[in-house]
């Protein structure tokens, strides 16, 4: 981190683990959390995963901006994140995938492609996923996302 400034900070803080309240520190965010019905819970509110691939597709999305600005490109961008989860059987053992869905209008799938893996290298999110999931991306047409 030596060569970076620090820009910006936020905290969490999370009561109840899957089954209560997370919240920013600040006052401007809280949230219910709630473990999917898929996992044996309720279902009541959101969880780590879907938090997770809203912050994942925002923060791409907002890399794969920055990328086409500087090649002076002006074009509308989506991203999709899908995040799952895999448990070892027999064992508390999790561990998260992600799958992320590109599309930018007016542009080739061999462009789009080159925007993505730029985006990917300089996503804060994709660095600090590196090496402890497995990530894929997928260019796709603007609009079937």
């Amino acid at each position: 981190m030596s060569n970076y400034e620090k820009i910006y900070a936020t905290t969490s803080l999370n009561t109840g683990g899957r089954q209560g309240e997370s919240a920013l520190t600040d006052g401007s965010f809280k949230v219910a959390i709630d473990t999917p019905k898929e996992m044996g819970g309720q279902g009541q509110g959101q969880n780590p995963e879907q938090l997770l691939a809203m912050a994942y597709s925002a923060c791409f999305n907002s890399a794969l901006q920055a990328n086409l600005a500087m090649a002076k490109e002006k074009a509308e961008s989506k991203v999709a994140v899908q995040v799952d989860m895999y448990k070892k059987p027999d064992a508390v053992d999790f561990k998260l995938g992600a799958k992320i869905q590109v599309a930018i209008d007016g542009m080739t799938a061999d462009q789009v492609q080159a925007f993505a893996e730029k985006a990917h290298q300089t996503c804060p999110f994709s660095k600090a996923m590196a090496g402890n999931i497995d990530i894929s991306l997928e260019v796709v047409d603007f609009d079937s996302i």
